[in-house]
């Protein structure tokens, strides 16, 4: 896994032992990804335009009303899924709505021994202040967590 830090954006990559055909219906497939991610993602589909929302599966610092919330921003078959989300959106007394959301990108790509995924997370900067930097600090071990979990169900 490679790592790749700056204020503004988190990029993290893994080598999945597997096939892109399979990394990419891991990935595109939102009850797969549900089932990787720790969301109840059951009956939805991943489509531009569209929002897909799911609790989240394990309890975050107690917090059990916590759930999955994105929009589908970009799907380009076995290269490029897309969405937008409000990131470490765990307080349940913050109107997350009013902040501007996080960009997160994955693409794959061809490897000598499976599929190459990199996730990217842009935007933080436009993150409130007061909680830019926790934010910043959960995704980033949140996505190097979420890396190897996709690795997992997909070489499985």
């Amino acid at each position: 896994m490679t790592t790749v830090i700056d204020t503004d954006r988190i990029e993290r990559s893994i080598l999945i032992n597997a096939p892109r055909e399979r990394v990419w219906r891991a990935l595109s497939n939102a009850e797969e990804f549900g089932a990787w991610f720790g969301a109840d993602l059951a009956g939805q589909q991943f489509a531009p335009g569209k929002r897909v929302r799911g609790k989240i599966a394990h309890v975050i610092r107690g917090n059990a009303h916590v759930f999955f919330d994105a929009l589908i921003e970009r799907i380009e078959p076995q290269d490029v899924m897309a969405f937008s989300w409000h990131p470490y959106a765990v307080d349940a007394a913050i109107d997350y709505t009013q902040e501007q959301p996080t960009l997160v990108t994955f693409t794959l790509n061809d490897a000598s021994d499976g599929t190459l995924l990199t996730v990217v997370e842009s935007g933080f900067d436009k993150v409130p202040a007061h909680r830019r930097r926790e934010a910043f600090e959960m995704n980033s071990g949140g996505w190097e967590a979420q890396l190897k979990n996709i690795a997992r169900h997909a070489s499985s």
